[in-house]
């Protein structure tokens, strides 16, 4: 009787085929994976982003029967100012203290800023009269609207126009209130981590040699951040576009056409409503 030893393995031919079948599952499925990854990068992406967090600060401000909102901000990197990615960070009103300010705002606890696609950014196209070095320069809420290019080629009015607030009423309405971002401590310009050890909203120094806190306070004019109303309105850009265009033509050759596509916030159910 002869003794048949039992093999294993797969052949060459049978290997071919495997590999063609792995190969064509990848085919085929890349290009879906990439349109999934492309909605988040797109401009509908960013919308849908947007409207949950939305959403998320008008149950907070419920909830906690006090302003809420969310803030739109780029993280301070003074070494990529205009690279420098765009969070949404979730605030509430201060009130907590005796010396609060009647418009103050800090992150909410527990909640870490979202952030938004590297491709696409958001700015309310309004940026401060007053740049200015000194404090009073920061509670000065003096603002203009872009129309201009010498308004927007300088990085203090990149960083001023896509840093802006969105708030809303303990009752869940939309309001246009004075706002200014503070850290938890309410310290104005903390000089080191005695001052404030918050980790979202702190000063340069802080966050730059103390390696704490992610987006600059609103105590500093000169660099585009101080008082200023929140928004009923916004609008999107592609951030590859706005690179590419030369600092001295931003207006005209890239965000004029921008201005004339707002995103309005319903103010009695903050959702987002058509361009108007």
């Amino acid at each position: 009787m002869i003794n048949r030893r039992r093999q294993f393995g797969v052949t060459l031919p049978e290997m071919t085929v495997v590999i063609s079948i792995a190969a064509l599952m990848v085919g085929l499925t890349l290009p879906a994976a990439n349109m999934l990854f492309n909605s988040f990068e797109s401009e509908s992406g960013a919308k849908s982003i947007v409207s949950a967090a939305l959403s998320s600060a008008r149950a907070i401000a419920a909830k906690e029967q006090r302003y809420a909102g969310i803030r739109f901000q780029k993280r301070y990197d003074p070494n990529n100012p205009i690279g420098a990615s765009q969070y949404i960070i979730f605030i509430i009103k201060h009130g907590q203290k005796s010396n609060s300010l009647d418009y103050g705002f800090r992150a909410v606890d527990g909640i870490q800023p979202i952030k938004l696609p590297d491709s696409i950014g958001v700015m309310d196209m309004t940026i401060r009269t007053n740049h200015g070095l000194d404090h009073t320069d920061a509670e000065d809420t003096g603002e203009r609207a872009i129309n201009d290019n010498s308004l927007i080629n300088g990085t203090e009015e990149v960083d001023d126009t896509s840093a802006f607030s969105i708030i809303f009423s303990p009752s869940g309405k939309l309001v246009i209130h004075e706002a200014r971002m503070r850290n938890r401590d309410e310290d104005y310009r903390p000089v080191n981590l005695d001052d404030s050890a918050d980790d979202i909203f702190n000063s340069p120094i802080n966050i730059i040699y103390n390696s704490t806190g992610m987006f600059v306070q609103d105590d500093y004019a000169y660099l585009g951040y101080g008082a200023e109303f929140s928004r009923n309105k916004f609008y999107i850009y592609e951030t590859k576009k706005l690179k590419q265009v030369p600092d001295n033509l931003r207006w005209t050759n890239y965000l004029q056409r921008i201005a004339q596509k707002p995103i309005y916030i319903n103010p009695y159910t903050g959702t987002i409503i058509n361009e108007q």
